[in-house]
């Protein structure tokens, strides 16, 4: 069974899209403005919050910018990440099998989870990704059948 970290070790090798590009973050200061540049220059859809020593305060998603600023009429030059940031934030660990994540995230109705290791941010891990390596195995799949089609 697929794991997240066979997901991680996949997209640093090129395989799926992400790279080995470092996990967007911000610390709690930084303002909703910025943030929201932030993740619009990166192409993704949240950003870890950390404190000075790297330790995840928070996760700060589209959906916050929508909940607990527009909504609540913030102004977003002024406004921290840190006051508006969701603090319960899910993570789960390299090992963590891809089917369990998928319904950790479709439970929680999550769409990002960090990946966390020896209390370390590793990586992080979005329902796109999930798709996009599960969309892989089928394709491998439906070739190696192709194949074994056309020997037999």
């Amino acid at each position: 069974m697929p794991k997240v970290s066979d997901l991680l070790a996949a997209r640093k090798r090129g395989d799926l899209p992400g790279g080995d590009a470092p996990v967007a973050a911000v610390a709690p200061e930084t303002t909703v403005f910025e943030a929201a540049r932030r993740m619009n220059e990166a192409h993704v859809g949240s950003l870890v919050v950390l404190d000075g020593n790297g330790g995840l305060l928070g996760i700060f998603t589209e959906r916050d910018v929508l909940r607990r600023v527009v909504a609540d009429s913030r102004d977003p030059e002024r406004t921290p990440v840190g006051d508006v940031m969701t603090r319960s934030v899910h993570t789960a660990p390299p090992e963590t099998p891809l089917d369990d994540l998928r319904t950790l995230m479709r439970e929680k109705r999550i769409r990002h989870v960090p990946i966390v290791q020896d209390g370390k941010l590793v990586g992080m891990v979005s329902i796109g990704d999930l798709n996009a390596a599960e969309a892989r195995t089928l394709v491998e799949t439906i070739t190696y059948l192709e194949r074994y089609m056309t020997v037999t």
